[in-house]
């Protein structure tokens, strides 16, 4: 990804990951860059990640999921943690644009990891620009986007294989993210990789998790 510099003194990015590793990471590297490219940025994730985050220049802000001890291991459930993010975390990202609106730097955008939409009606909310960022490849997000769509059903059968999309090579049983073929294992988790399309009409920008000479023929149409 590229990030064009900026010298605007008034750009203030809020970056939201959801809160476990793999998607913390890409995300503080982004911020990394952000501040690279002398924007303001502020780092805000759950209490209980919170302290695990150390990065020069950049703002570390707690918010909250509704389980800030332990986390989602503290809910114990997806279904149960995913909707006490979505209900406390809106409430404590509002605050934290409250706050920083009293200040000589307020938050002008997020940039909200796609697994957490409510983000981008939170910055809809409060009048500011939203853009998402994709952690996982442009090949899986494009299947997760089609499904969402339509375009895929699923559960995808053996017959049905190798699964034919756009941009991407024949796709046979091992090549698939294993929600395709038993989207009821984990409905949880599908309803949350499928809830990531339901408002992208809505955002400002899309980031994705990738480089071109990796994914370059991808695309969603």
């Amino acid at each position: 990804m590229v990030v064009q510099s900026i010298h605007n003194n008034n750009v203030h990015v809020l970056v939201i990951p959801y809160p476990a590793q793999g998607h913390i990471s890409p995300l503080i590297q982004f911020a990394k860059r952000l501040v690279s490219k002398g924007i303001k940025t502020t780092f805000a994730t759950t209490h209980y990640t919170v302290k695990s985050i150390t990065a020069p220049n950049i703002s570390v802000e707690p918010i909250s999921d509704g389980f800030d001890e332990s986390g989602f291991s503290q809910a114990n459930d997806v279904e149960l943690f995913l909707t006490s993010f979505k209900s406390n975390g809106s409430k404590t990202v509002s605050n934290l644009i409250q706050k920083y609106q009293k200040t000589s730097t307020p938050i002008t955008c997020i940039v909200y990891d796609s697994f957490l939409p409510w983000a981008l009606d939170v910055a809809k909310k409060h009048g500011i620009y939203g853009a998402a960022f994709f952690t996982n490849s442009a090949a899986v997000c494009n299947i997760f986007c089609r499904i969402h769509h339509g375009f895929i059903e699923t559960p995808v059968k053996v017959d049905d294989l190798p699964l034919i999309v756009p941009g991407l090579p024949p796709l046979n049983c091992r090549d698939l993210p294993s929600f395709l073929r038993f989207p009821e294992s984990y409905p949880a988790y599908m309803a949350m990789k499928l809830s990531q399309f339901s408002n992208l009409n809505l955002a400002d920008w899309m980031f994705v998790n990738t480089f071109e000479a990796l994914e370059g023929e991808i695309d969603y149409k």
